[in-house]
């Protein structure tokens, strides 16, 4: 017999999968933790090694694992174009076959899983804000298309699923995230912005500054993980999770230097292939069937993050 409340996370020593780990293992959850680092990195989870109720394993979710666990929160993938761009034939691999030994593991296990999807799956969008049912506007072959397609055909199999074989599942489509932890060189807006303030570096921004993103702080999101995991079985999403106040490229960049202290300069690049103009979730359904809303103001997630980036550069 099993002991209730164990709890898989794959891509667990990542940004958002360390995080996550030390909420449940405050929450009393017995967390396992599984990563194989390409992205994650044991030092994000450290602080848990010792902890009787957190366990580690290194393992890539593109091969089976045969464990027993109530819940599986699906976090493992590169999330940022720079690392997702490195390998995008295992890119796709990790969204895809990943999420078939996931949906395995958690029929045969009768497990609830939660698939962390993306805003990426509206590509550029048309519509603005986007909503749920919003198919999206996806270039299928483009540098991006291997993290794009791979996690809307997550999103296929969590569904397929759910129909063919009756599985609790829970979809979360994340829009831009950002607090400590964040890698570095992930070549993110949030983190470049920061690294580039701190070394006295050009700030360099992509187009003429004028696309906008939403920016939603880490202990934010991660309440909403916990609420969707939660939620009733008729809540199967997929659902937006991200902050709905939108910032240009020029906005963030400025408030970055202002709270840095820095005085590098702006310089302009061209946009990157298939980069979107505009980026806002409609969070409708997150207030309805969550009763979550984000709560930190991104100058206030913005000093956290600068003073992490300030301990690791």
């Amino acid at each position: 017999m099993r002991e209730s409340g164990r709890v898989l996370i794959t891509g667990g020593a990542g940004f958002l999968g360390s995080h996550l780990c030390e909420r449940l293992i405050k929450d009393g959850m017995d967390v396992l933790c599984v990563d194989n680092y390409f992205t994650g990195r044991r030092t994000n989870v450290e602080a848990l090694l010792k902890h009787p109720s957190f366990e580690i394993m290194r393992h890539d979710v593109t091969f089976p694992l045969y464990v027993e666990v109530d819940q599986i929160y699906n976090l493992a993938c590169p999330a940022s174009p720079i690392h997702y761009q490195h390998d995008p034939v295992q890119t796709t691999k990790t969204s895809v076959h990943g999420a078939i030994n996931m949906l395995g593991l958690a029929k045969r296990v009768r497990a609830t899983i939660f698939q962390a999807s993306t805003s990426e799956v509206y590509g550029d969008p048309q519509v603005h804000p986007q909503t749920e049912d919003y198919w999206g506007h996806v270039n299928p072959i483009g540098l991006r298309s291997c993290y794009d397609e791979g996690k809307r055909c997550a999103e296929t199999l969590f569904f397929d699923y759910h129909r063919q074989h009756k599985l609790k599942i829970k979809v979360g489509r994340i829009f831009n995230t950002y607090g400590p932890r964040m890698h570095p060189n992930d070549g993110r807006v949030v983190s470049n912005f920061i690294v580039q303030a701190l070394q006295g570096k050009d700030i360099t921004i992509y187009g003429k500054g004028t696309q906008t993103r939403s920016f939603c702080y880490v202990s934010d999101l991660i309440e909403a993980f916990v609420r969707l995991m939660a939620s009733g079985p008729e809540v199967t999403g997929p659902i937006n999770l991200g902050n709905p106040v939108e910032f240009t490229m020029i906005e963030l960049a400025e408030a970055v230097l202002r709270l840095t202290g820095s005085s590098s300069k702006l310089i302009f690049q061209p946009l990157p292939s298939d980069d979107p103009k505009q980026r806002q979730p409609d969070i409708s359904k997150a207030k309805q069937a969550l009763g979550w809303e984000p709560k930190v103001k991104l100058e206030d997630g913005l000093k956290e993050t600068i003073a992490y980036f300030r301990s690791i550069i």
